[in-house]
């Protein structure tokens, strides 16, 4: 058999009156506070670095090198074959 339990509304929780803070009224912001783990931190390089010449030539100039590579294998693969 089921039960029907009566709800109460004689909680503790509506004792103290909400505070809403008005819509114009922006909330206040930290202003020192260190990033974290997952937060990005801000930029402070005004320019680019070796690194990112680096890291971009080799994610531009591998996949092109790899391409000619893996195409004149291939052909000379097929020139292998004897016919």
């Amino acid at each position: 058999m089921t039960s029907a339990v009566k709800f109460h509304a004689d909680s503790d929780a509506g004792a103290l009156p909400a505070r809403l803070r008005p819509a114009s009224i922006h909330a206040p912001k930290v202003l020192a506070q260190a990033a974290g783990p997952f937060d990005v931190p801000v930029a402070t390089d005004n320019g680019t670095s070796l690194r990112d010449a680096l890291v971009t030539g080799l994610l531009v100039i591998y996949p092109t090198v790899a391409t000619v590579v893996a195409i004149v294998a291939g052909l000379f693969l097929a020139s292998a074959n004897g016919t």
